[in-house]
């Protein structure tokens, strides 16, 4: 990702272009209109979600002024999840808008929802700070039946109004508090399944903007995809090995490869006895992995057929499908998704397009007045907490010290290695062995004033403890469970502190600078 962002040449055969120059995008637009024509954006149309005005009222003229998409998506969490899924939204309007001027074109941000995902606990709980400054994290219980089904297919029948409860309570209480409180009352009633609670809580909190939503399991779209899934699935094998000739060639540049090749695997997933489960090539036909059942070409196929809600893409599929259904210019991606791109340029050439432009989603920090006065209290940037508390604490306890007592155990310390290094060479002339007593005699004394200096450093911690203490709570509040702020925090615990206006404001921040034409 960091070789990406400063543009590094030897990237270049990884990637469809650059994200830095427009020309990148240009030559990606004529390739899409190419392939699109206005029933292909008609049928495009009718698999999205206007959770708002604003999105709705985007689409007018897309299908007449040929119309593109910036893309992005991610597992539906819950309440929205992390900060950083808000903050690939925001990235995707932000860029539609500086394409939409630098093609003289409708340009709209896509979220695609990966409902069809089927970890359930990469997505059962969400992450806030309390109101003593502590990470709580709210869970939703395994509903019944859940395991390995697709999201979609699992109502949140026990448990959800009892956690929209407890999240409403650990929040904190503002003029803005209200209306985000009935936002997540509103969006995740009692039934509801965490693909539509996420769109109905991310579609309400971006309701300003024309932010459109895909659901991966809609039941057209997914009819609209079986070409794609079905030449996957016949060309399995010569996939495999373009796959792995890809991956050997990012291993010698030195990347390790972000989603393994697996000898056999197919990019497929299908609905079996143990819910969806990975196909493997076995023989002329297929075995499901965790259930071991077997299927023949055909019988795949025929039951696709009459209920393509089976069939589903991995990881490495499913951005050829949003290519192959949508007139998509570029995507949004978070650092695992560029690095996992970097697989797929032959890839989709192999399905007969060309991979969209990636562009790295925007990050952010947030740091509330109070942590601020923190930081500022010990002369620290945000990144200086990104490391154990014990570390940070001795380092601030250190530098606590008065100088006077850093100066005296100095010059101890300087004279106790030079004494016993004078000492250790007059013993020579008198018996050589004494050497070794003089060099225990000088570390032990190094011993007992480096215990000394750990109890003056004991006492400084008592007498700063309120001052580290705030400065723990800071790091909670940067760094919670040891992890940037963006991938643990969910958005609810800073939009009920601060209102809409941080949308606005992060969106403003996001600036998107295309660069300058090298064509």
């Amino acid at each position: 990702m960091r070789d990406y962002l400063r543009g590094e040449t030897h990237l270049a055969r990884f990637f469809n272009g650059s994200f830095l120059d427009p020309a990148s995008f240009r030559e990606k637009a004529r390739e899409v209109e190419d392939r699109f024509h206005r029933d292909h954006r008609e049928r495009a149309l009718s698999f999205l979600s206007t959770p708002s005005g604003a999105a709705a009222r985007g689409l007018e003229g897309f299908v007449e002024k040929g119309g593109f998409f910036v893309t992005t998506g991610q597992q539906p969490g819950l309440f929205t999840g992390p900060l950083y899924t808000l903050y690939k939204a925001l990235s995707a309007v932000k860029l539609a808008r500086a394409l939409e001027g630098l093609l003289d074109r409708p340009v709209l941000p896509l979220f695609w929802i990966a409902s069809e995902d089927h970890d359930w606990e990469e997505v059962d709980h969400a992450h806030v700070l309390d109101r003593g400054n502590e990470i709580r994290t709210l869970r939703i219980q395994p509903q019944k039946g859940s395991l390995h089904r697709p999201l979609h297919q699992i109502p949140l029948t026990t448990g959800l109004e009892e956690t929209v409860a407890e999240l409403i309570e650990t929040l904190p209480s503002s003029e803005f508090s209200h209306t985000y409180f009935q936002l997540l009352r509103d969006g995740n009633p009692q039934g509801a399944t965490l693909p539509g609670g996420f769109l109905r809580t991310l579609g309400g909190l971006l309701a300003h903007l024309p932010l459109l939503f895909v659901d991966g399991a809609h039941p057209a779209l997914k009819e609209a995809s079986l070409p794609v899934l079905f030449r996957e699935m016949e060309e399995a094998e010569a996939h495999e090995a373009l796959l792995v000739r890809v991956a050997s060639h990012l291993e010698t540049e030195g990347y390790p490869v972000q989603v393994p090749v697996l000898e056999g695997s197919v990019n497929l997933f299908f609905d079996g006895p143990l819910g969806r489960d990975r196909l493997y090539r076995e023989g002329d036909g297929f075995r499901l992995n965790r259930s071991g059942a077997r299927l023949t070409r055909g019988e795949v196929r025929e039951r696709t057929l009459a209920d393509p809600a089976l069939l589903s893409p991995n990881v490495l599929l499913r951005p050829v499908v949003e290519s192959t259904l949508f007139p998509t210019l570029a995507y949004v991606a978070g650092p695992g998704e560029l690095a996992y791109y970097a697989q797929l340029k032959e890839f989709f050439q192999a399905h007969g397009i060309r991979m969209p432009v990636i562009v790295p989603r925007h990050s952010a920090t947030l740091v509330e007045a109070k942590v601020g006065k923190v930081l500022e209290k010990f002369h620290l940037a945000p990144e200086a907490l990104n490391r154990p508390f014990h570390e940070l604490a001795g380092e601030i306890a250190r530098e606590e010290v008065p100088p006077a007592i850093r100066h005296a155990l100095g010059e101890i310390k300087g004279a106790i290695g030079k004494g016993a290094g004078v000492l250790a060479e007059a013993v020579k002339e008198v018996d050589p062995t004494l050497r070794g007593p003089v060099t225990a005699a000088r570390n032990t004394a190094f011993q007992a004033f480096d215990e000394a200096e750990r109890k003056v450093l004991q006492a400084v911690k008592r007498q700063n403890e309120t001052a580290l203490e705030q400065l723990e709570k800071a790091q909670q509040h940067l760094f919670p469970l040891g992890k940037p702020q963006e991938r643990v925090v969910n958005p609810f615990y800073y939009l009920t502190r601060f209102g809409p206006g941080l949308i606005d404001a992060l969106l403003e921040a996001f600036d998107v600078a295309l660069g300058t034409d090298s064509a």
